[in-house]
């Protein structure tokens, strides 16, 4: 399975999305420090998601 998903960080007042195979694992790392647009800050909430069976399915959601 595969996901979209809407974080949401009040930090920046900004929303991220995108989408994973695993959602609690991707959600933990955008939390935690590292390079990239979602790695200055730690406070990201889960908003939003929707499941898909394939990953094109997925991949087309998140572009729209």
């Amino acid at each position: 399975m595969f996901y979209v998903y809407i974080l949401y960080s009040q930090i920046l007042d900004r929303f991220y999305v995108g989408f994973t195979s695993d959602l609690n694992d991707r959600l933990y790392k955008h939390n935690n420090i590292h390079k990239g647009f979602t790695g200055f800050t730690n406070d990201w909430k889960l908003v939003y998601s929707e499941t898909f069976l394939s990953k094109s399915d997925a991949i087309k959601r998140e572009k729209q």
